[in-house]
């Protein structure tokens, strides 16, 4: 703002005052600008207009697209039918457990099918009908024909039991739960907590002694079913089209609302902004329950015509041999699938393919090129945004590491900032007048959306608990009377607009004065340690400030030459970000999404009244890791900082 001022200055004395041409005053102008750090400007815009102008050209495309379908009340069903019109024969999905094909005539046919029965039994626009199903092709017509039906589908993660499982059908209001087979003995557990009035249907093979009583075989009944479409509901593109639920990593799962404009935007930004085809494969391992296997991968069937291969769970040793089968072109990952991949001995495979995108979010930025370059993968396209947040992005140009981009240009083209915040607390820093402070290049912050309700593209629908909502939004974050939605996210942005994940909310930790990335200790550590699973997290030390780092790894043959890891750990690592502790367990356990599940670990410590499993500590006396018995843990507990970095 001051140099705007000065230049502004500079222009009305030189031409008013000392009546200079032109000419002179340009070039004034210009060295004030250069001499004043102006080059930077010069070499920021020489460097990202590209970039920026194709950002800008794919969220006006999408916009366009948007407000467009927003005056028609266009709804995922309608625009289905659109690419069902186009290429009725072509396959739609592949199901590679069965090898099943299905074009989109009969992925129609299906969810028609599946619309008419639930009208026939009662069900109407706005009921809700639970769905618990590992991943087929069933799986996306059900869902698809609750829509069609105007009935929002709660899709309900596999991985559930008891409690949560419960907790997800009560919450949801569910009038109808259609199961898979597979997932019977779930719901057998909670059989007598359910309400009598819920509905239950069994899809896949059948075995009457193994399901509930009441439970009807659903096949059978779809078969029987006309396939004519339904009459259209009073449903509109910004009506709730399913929910999906959170891991439940920090407690019981929320219903995240997804309204018909959010399914398309995802699906349409990732296609237009990586440069996708329509005649693509995409191999679609991940849970359909999950925005990223049902939404960024399966979308681009539904709304872009492409073929995508759906698979039942993700397997690393098949992972290569299906794309050949199928003649893949894209690979969707999340969390740790790179580097399960990585970790599989080196085979023909995996020069044979014609993969030439990777498209998903959490790579870690310490294996990318490890990734990339094995598998021959010309295009990584990493991207930034959790079921319900309004501020997604996009490695459109394969940055090494970034997670997306936002213009230093023309930032205010899409409203999205990194706020400061402290790290300890994770509480927004204001300035005087009670406004969010912007961070600066290399300064980590929370990501922020502004919610603008009206907007499709900004708009933030939240959960089904409203007060899980709330807690989502903030207000006076980029001027005074607004709302913005928080992410939880701690991001860093580079000179170039680049920007990188750092850290989820509650990942960092303090120690010794310095603020620990788990994000990037894990990432260190896991290559230390030939890929294995590590969760690392803070634990408390009576006594002393802040948390120490402690380390669970994964490590089924329970050997470790950690003589040599703490010498790896010297030369990769400052020691504030050393871990304190190590616990070698068999396995680690993780959600359906791949993401670790620190929770318990965290409350468990380093207590040995109640961890059972091989625990080590760092002692700084000798400088190598060495067993935490009962008395190196009361010495620790009475006096840390003797034997404690």
């Amino acid at each position: 703002m001051l140099l705007g001022a000065s230049l502004v200055g500079l222009l009305l004395f030189s031409k008013l005052v000392l009546k200079l041409p032109w000419t002179q005053v340009g070039f004034s102008l210009l060295f004030l600008y250069l001499g004043s750090g102006g080059w930077r400007f010069v070499r920021i815009f020489v460097k990202t207009i590209r970039r920026d102008i194709f950002g800008g050209m794919v969220l006006l495309r999408v916009k366009a697209k948007v407000r467009r379908y927003l005056r028609e009340q266009r709804t995922v069903p309608i625009l289905f039918a659109s690419t069902v019109q186009r290429h009725p024969d072509k396959t739609a999905l592949i199901f590679e457990g069965t090898d099943t094909h299905w074009t989109f005539r009969q992925l129609d046919d299906y969810s028609s099918s599946v619309a008419n029965f639930l009208q026939a039994r009662g069900l109407a626009s706005g009921d809700v009908a639970a769905l618990f199903m590992e991943n087929r092709n069933e799986f996306v017509g059900l869902w698809l024909g609750m829509a069609k039906l105007g009935v929002e589908a709660a899709l309900i993660n596999t991985n559930l039991r008891r409690d949560a499982l419960r907790h997800c059908l009560t919450t949801s209001r569910a009038r109808v739960l259609v199961f898979g087979s597979e997932m019977a003995p779930a719901i057998f557990e909670i059989q007598a907590s359910l309400d009598p009035s819920l509905s239950l249907f069994c899809s896949g093979p059948w075995e009457p002694s193994t399901v509930p009583a009441g439970t009807e075989h659903l096949d059978p009944l779809l078969e029987d079913a006309p396939t004519h479409l339904p009459s259209r509901p009073n449903k509109g593109f910004t009506d709730k089209l399913f929910y999906i639920y959170t891991s439940g990593t920090t407690g019981l799962p929320k219903a995240a609302i997804v309204v018909h404009s959010r399914y398309y935007r995802m699906a349409a930004l990732v296609y237009y902004g990586f440069r996708m085809r329509p005649d693509d494969i995409v191999y679609d391992c991940l849970p359909l329950y999950h925005s990223a296997g049902n939404i960024v991968g399966v979308g681009q069937c539904l709304l872009h015509g492409m073929t995508v291969v759906i698979r039942k769970k993700f397997s690393a040793s098949r992972f290569w041999d299906d794309c050949i089968k199928y003649n893949c072109t894209i690979v969707q990952y999340i969390g740790e699938l790179c580097r399960y991949l990585l970790n599989q001995p080196p085979r023909e495979a995996e020069h044979q393919h014609r993969v030439r995108m990777a498209l998903g979010n959490g790579l870690r930025q310490s294996i990318w090129t490890d990734f990339s370059s094995r598998f021959h993968i010309p295009q990584v396209a990493e991207f930034y945004g959790a079921t319900e947040c309004n501020c997604s992005l996009g490695n459109f140009d394969s940055q090494v590491g970034a997670c997306g981009f936002n213009s230093r240009i023309l930032s205010f083209v899409y409203p999205i900032r990194l706020v400061r915040v402290n790290e300890d607390t994770m509480e927004l820093i204001r300035g005087p007048n009670g406004v969010c402070l912007p961070c600066q290049p290399g300064e980590p912050g929370q990501l922020v959306g502004r919610i603008i309700q009206q907007d499709p593209l900004r708009r933030f629908d939240g959960y089904l608990n409203q007060g899980a909502s709330n807690k989502k939004i903030a207000k006076d974050v980029f001027q005074k009377g607004d709302q913005a939605y928080l992410t939880g996210d701690v991001l860093v942005m580079d000179e170039l607009g680049y920007l990188y994940f750092r850290d989820r909310t509650g990942d960092t930790f303090r120690w010794k004065g310095e603020n620990v990335s788990t994000t990037e200790v894990e990432g260190t550590l896991s290559r230390l340690l030939d890929m294995a699973d590590v969760a690392v997290y803070g634990v408390e030390v009576p006594g002393t400030e802040g948390r120490a780092g402690m380390a669970a790894v994964a490590n089924p043959a329970g050997s470790c030459d950690l003589e040599r890891f703490a010498q790896l750990l010297e030369k990769e690592l400052p020691l504030y970000a050393r871990p304190i502790f190590l616990r070698f367990l068999p396995e680690l356990h993780k959600t359906g999404t791949f993401k670790l599940q620190k929770t318990e670990l965290r409350k468990e410590g380093f207590d040995l009244a109640v961890v059972k499993d091989p625990l080590f500590y760092l002692d700084a006396r000798k400088g190598r890791y060495v067993p935490l018995d009962q008395e190196a843990y009361t010495r620790i507990q009475v006096c840390p900082h003797h034997f404690l970095h």
